[in-house]
């Protein structure tokens, strides 16, 4: 199969997503026509990398410029738990990256841009069950807020200029590949590391709190199936709604219980509890199902095998000497 001619920015290429998406787009565009950027070296070997501060519009403007960029992933953000840190500092990070990439994508003529959104968006008066596509927005922390300035500005650039820019609302997502980066949902990432090492997990959120989330491969099919979409089929220029699954730490505790039987979780609620209170219990995404054909292929029980299988060989060595 023939190798699609365009040349792609991924921005925060050593975060979550980034990390597992660079080797679909490399393989979908080729090597050469794919750029890692992020503010540090990424730890492995990834092809093409340049060292970017995406907060500085002409540092932007050389690589766009020098690799003559079609398509922008832009994916770095500081998330919820760890905004609410500093929370002008996340403000002015996440803001700051969006508005350079939407007029540096403008200025150049960049044919799509991704920017995702987030289920932090959402806030109390968001129905909690089958949250619709169109919901009151008022959320809880800063990365909801930044979130949601992010889906408006994304269809001011697409109405008032044109730019193709496309987002998704992602859940909570789940992998291997990379650690957990401050979100709410990671205890979800944390819970399958700490069960491979035989090691029992307590956990920041009570035992029924239910938080739609969604496997990375999952995440990444739908990323990459939304930026295939024809245009004419994209109807949100917001934020597309994405389910994948949703549970509670006691449903997901049980569900490692079928391969460690002895696991236990002790559960400790602090700050991200009510954080994960404000936010949806399960998401209505049929406007994806209808625009471009959505549909999710992980539950929860394939998750946590795809988990703990990924899993067990990185710790191994670790678990066999104790």
């Amino acid at each position: 199969m023939a190798m699609k001619r365009e040349s792609i920015l991924v921005i925060g290429a050593n975060g979550q997503i980034g990390t597992a998406l660079l080797p679909l787009l490399r393989t979908q565009f080729g090597q050469s026509h794919v750029i890692a950027t992020d503010l540090r070296q990424p730890q492995s070997d990834q092809g093409l990398f340049e060292l970017l501060d995406a907060t500085k519009p002409d540092a932007l403007t050389d690589v766009v410029r020098r690799y003559r960029i079609t398509q922008i992933y832009h994916l770095a953000a500081v998330l919820s738990a760890k905004g609410e840190s500093d929370p002008i500092w996340a403000w002015n990070l996440n803001m700051q990256t969006v508005l350079n990439v939407l007029e540096v994508a403008r200025l150049h003529k960049v044919k799509k841009v991704f920017i995702p959104s987030s289920i932090a968006a959402f806030g109390e008066h968001a129905p909690k069950y089958d949250t619709p596509q169109m919901a009151f927005l008022d959320p809880a922390t800063v990365y909801g807020i930044s979130k949601v300035a992010t889906e408006n500005w994304s269809m001011y650039y697409h109405k008032r200029y044109g730019l193709d820019v496309r987002s998704l609302r992602y859940p909570g997502v789940i992998s291997y590949q990379s650690m957990p980066g401050g979100g709410t949902t990671d205890y979800a990432v944390s819970i399958y590391h700490e069960a491979v090492q035989g090691h029992n997990f307590e956990c920041f959120l009570s035992a029924d709190t239910l938080l739609p989330m969604i496997y990375m491969d999952d995440a990444l099919r739908a990323t990459l199936e939304l930026m295939d979409a024809p245009e004419a089929n994209i109807s949100v220029r917001t934020s597309y709604n994405l389910a994948g699954m949703s549970f509670t730490p006691a449903e997901l505790t049980k569900a490692i219980q079928v391969h460690f039987p002895d696991f236990v979780t002790e559960y400790k609620p602090d700050f991200r509890q009510a954080i994960a209170d404000s936010w949806p219990k399960t998401i209505d995404d049929s406007v994806a199902q209808q625009d471009w054909g959505w549909k999710p292929a992980f539950d929860l029980p394939r998750m946590t095998q795809e988990m703990i299988t990924n899993l067990t060989p990185v710790y191994q060595p670790l678990v066999s000497t104790l």
